[in-house]
């Protein structure tokens, strides 16, 4: 088991001379395990053979830990991230998990065990969650495992999920949402170095598929970090090539107007109370609301609401007066504002709420520049300037939000790609995420002044 000690190396570096060639000066990370095998990780592409020797011709000063190593030659084993990214995306991907998501839970469960020294564990509703460090502030990379049903030409032969790698994408179920960003939120929270007085959480739900279940019922459970960084898509929102970071997101609540008349033949008009007239006019109410949908303002963005009628369900033959008519409503929900839905309950209509999924708004200015400079650093080698942009869709961050948690979303799906016959994720966008994930943990400061730590 690797064990990480905290150390950012820099090679060549004073403390460390490389005896091979081909070696480029970059960040990277220092594990060591039981047996004092050393690993380092580095940040994307080859840069050593897969395996050499190096001369630590220095000592190596770790807080509490010194290590002094003269002259003497080692194994060292380099991993290539962007390949473990993609392999790790194909594993979890190709594992079914639409109908039932343990077999890809119980994966994550024991790659945590395999590869970190966290403690881990899945709750009785299949959600897994991993806990390093230590102090009174926790912080969690947030993910879910469930998928929504796959194209037929998603799944193989055998039952497994399709996964395909073409022109720097993958390609199956579950790729964009979100897979990809689970990976690069797995192996972050190995690589990561927490900073003090910080606990760092690795956390994957089930059930967000179905309006976030698993997340409710680990809230329900007493989980709630301080801080969350939730992996959904993020990528492309305000640009090409660039990972954006979500401040707020639309919650979605659902609801049903149900009109109510009284049956009689339509030869007879005069003797029923025709249900779809009610419903008719319960809509024009709905269509004046939606004129001036509610508007949100979230550091300085605004974000707004939306309400659309998308189904219509009444009566029953062509020769009668139809005694019931239902309306299902659907309305994109800011935080803190919500359409008067209930002005469309008119006489003989009745409102009735069947989903309320909470919006998100990031409530701390300082942790979302930490985040957003931390992107920015990512991004330093493009042209690309991440974005502080808002989201339409519902999240997990919404109940996480709702519980009391500062979130914000960061993730690798981009618009358009999630739930699709031909859904993909950009590895590049994977591989970015990696390195936000990696990187916000280890954070005390903000340029040098704010301390994030400290709100």
């Amino acid at each position: 088991m690797w064990h990480h000690i905290g150390f950012w190396l820099s090679y060549p570096s004073e403390c460390c001379q490389w005896h091979s060639s081909g070696g480029k000066s970059r960040s990277d990370i220092l594990l060591v395990n039981n047996h004092n095998r050393f690993r380092i990780i580095n940040s994307g592409e080859t840069i050593l053979s897969s395996s050499y020797s190096i001369e630590i011709t220095w000592f190596i000063t770790l807080r509490h830990l010194s290590l002094a190593i003269a002259h003497g030659s080692m194994s060292i084993e380099c991993t290539n991230i962007r390949n473990e990214l993609v392999s790790l995306t194909q594993t979890l991907v190709s594992t079914p998990s639409h109908n039932d998501a343990v077999a890809v839970g119980n994966k994550i469960q024991n790659w945590i065990e395999s590869n970190t020294n966290a403690t881990v564990q899945q709750d009785s509703h299949g959600n897994i969650i991993a806990r390093r460090g230590g102090g009174p502030i926790s912080l969690a990379l947030i993910g879910h495992h469930d998928v929504v049903a796959p194209d037929e030409q998603q799944v193989r032969r055998d039952g497994e999920y399709r996964v395909t790698k073409q022109n720097g994408r993958l390609y199956g179920r579950g790729t964009a949402d979100m897979k990809g960003s689970l990976a690069a939120a797995l192996l972050a929270f190995r690589d990561m170095t927490p900073a003090d007085g910080l606990e760092v959480v690795f956390a994957s739900f089930t059930g967000e598929e179905n309006g976030g279940i698993g997340a409710q019922a680990a809230i329900d459970d007493g989980f709630c970090p301080e801080y969350a960084i939730v992996g959904e898509g993020s990528t492309n929102y305000a640009g090409t090539e660039q990972t954006d970071v979500v401040i707020a997101h639309k919650g979605r609540r659902g609801s049903t107007l149900t009109a109510h008349g009284e049956t009689a033949h339509a030869s007879e008009i005069g003797c029923g109370i025709n249900a779809i007239y009610r419903a008719s006019d319960a809509i024009d109410i709905l269509r004046e609301l939606a004129v001036d949908p509610p508007v949100a303002t979230v550091m300085e963005t605004e974000i707004k609401g939306s309400i659309a009628v998308t189904e219509i369900d009444g009566g029953t033959a062509w020769n009668s007066i139809p005694d019931v008519c239902r309306v299902t409503v659907d309305e994109r929900t800011v935080p803190g504002k919500r359409v008067p839905i209930e002005q469309a309950a008119i006489e003989g209509v009745t409102w009735s709420i069947d989903q309320d999924l909470p919006p998100m708004a990031c409530n701390d200015s300082t942790f979302l520049n930490l985040v957003t400079d931390v992107a920015t650093d990512v991004h330093s080698a493009t042209a690309a300037t991440p974005t502080q942009v808002t989201k339409p869709h519902a999240t997990d961050a919404g109940w996480l939000s709702d519980a009391g948690a500062t979130c914000i979303v960061v993730g690798a799906a981009e618009p358009g790609e999630a739930h699709t016959a031909q859904e993909s994720v950009s590895i590049d966008a994977i591989e970015r995420c990696y390195h936000i994930y990696r990187a916000v943990p280890s954070q005390h400061h903000i340029n040098d002044g704010e301390y994030w730590l400290d709100n």
